[in-house]
């Protein structure tokens, strides 16, 4: 059953990552683009806690940073967003994306915690003083993911 589950959520971790690189990521709207992933990462984390989704956002975000060369910044944000979605796991696991409200707020929520952590991280890294980086990385994005979040609710649900 734990064997079943693992498989299960690494091919779902290479799926959401593909569909990343190669359709989500090319998705851009005045330099915002969605973020599946990071959605992915708090799905697995609501349905089965802390530590699957801290395994699922550290593999995650190894995976992102492999692909964009952006090494390590993905994979520790994606790992703690994981751990801290997972403090809100619910035993059946879609409390938080039931309705398209909730999904909006939940997606929005995530987003802008996980976004904020990266702009940050960028910052710090490259040492640079950009207000684009705040406006299209963090805000617009957030939106977007939360948009995002809510047309998969719709069809998940359907």
């Amino acid at each position: 059953m734990i064997v079943r589950k693992l498989i299960g959520i690494a091919i779902g971790s290479a799926i959401a990552v593909l569909l990343q690189w190669l359709f989500f990521g090319r998705l851009i709207i005045w330099g915002a683009f969605p973020d599946i992933v990071l959605l992915y990462v708090a799905g697995v984390a609501l349905r089965t806690g802390r530590l699957s989704g801290s395994l699922t956002g550290f593999a995650t975000g190894f995976l992102l940073d492999a692909l964009y060369g952006s090494w390590g910044v993905q994979m520790i944000v994606k790992t703690i967003m994981g751990f801290v979605t997972g403090l809100f796991a619910t035993g059946e696991g879609t409390a938080f994306i039931r309705t398209p409200l909730s999904s909006f707020a939940t997606g929005f929520v995530v987003a802008l915690v996980q976004n904020g952590l990266l702009v940050l991280l960028i910052l710090l890294q490259s040492g640079a003083r950009s207000g684009h980086l705040v406006v299209e990385l963090w805000i617009a994005s957030t939106l977007y993911t939360a948009v995002v979040a809510v047309l998969a609710s719709l069809v998940w649900h359907r």
